[in-house]
């Protein structure tokens, strides 16, 4: 699947989608993501439930400060607004795998309200490209096994499966690999 992935800086838009940085009054949105236990089960035990307002501006505070960070790889994470209506939806990431953060992992979750419209493979086909513009071989997609819409989703990034592993936060997982022949993303 391809998508038109635009990347300013910091901000990376596609047809229905703008990823931008985190802002404090992102908090109250925030929660319809990660306040929902059906979203919040896949996380565990990286990030839990969020349940309490003050706690999600905390959180949302300190993630749109990570962009101000030069970790020297196209780390970060990214609030994501539907351009319908300029409603935030979701939640985009692109983080450095446990143990040593060497591998850097592709994540996004949405609102229950915003599933099933194919948002997620769109988020992260233009996550990977936002990786690939910054000189990245290689990204990665971590699946409990039995999560089926994130299996799926990887897939329709194009990610191939290149097995399964507790490497990563100690859990079974499936693992996904993109690599940068994989999409038409010219080299920096």
């Amino acid at each position: 699947m391809s998508h038109q992935v635009t990347i300013d800086g910091t901000t990376i838009q596609t047809g229905r989608l703008r990823l931008r940085p985190w802002r404090a009054d992102d908090a109250v949105a925030a929660l319809s993501i990660y306040g929902e236990a059906d979203v919040a089960r896949w996380l565990a035990p990286a990030m839990g439930r969020i349940d309490e307002p003050g706690q999600m501006r905390s959180i949302v505070e300190r993630w749109g400060a990570e962009h101000d960070v030069d970790t020297g790889r196209p780390t970060g994470r990214w609030a994501i607004d539907d351009l319908a209506d300029g409603e935030l939806i979701g939640s985009g990431q692109i983080l450095g795998l446990p143990p040593e953060g060497e591998d850097l992992e592709l994540g996004y979750q949405f609102a229950p309200s915003a599933w099933g419209r194919g948002l997620g493979s769109e988020a992260g086909h233009a996550l990977a490209h936002y990786a690939f513009s910054h000189d990245e071989e290689e990204v990665f997609a971590v699946v409990r096994p039995g999560n089926d819409h994130g299996i799926r989703t990887a897939r329709e990034i194009g990610m191939e499966w290149v097995g399964e592993t507790t490497k990563y936060y100690d859990l079974k997982l499936q693992v996904f690999r993109l690599r940068r022949g994989d999409l038409d993303v010219p080299n920096p």
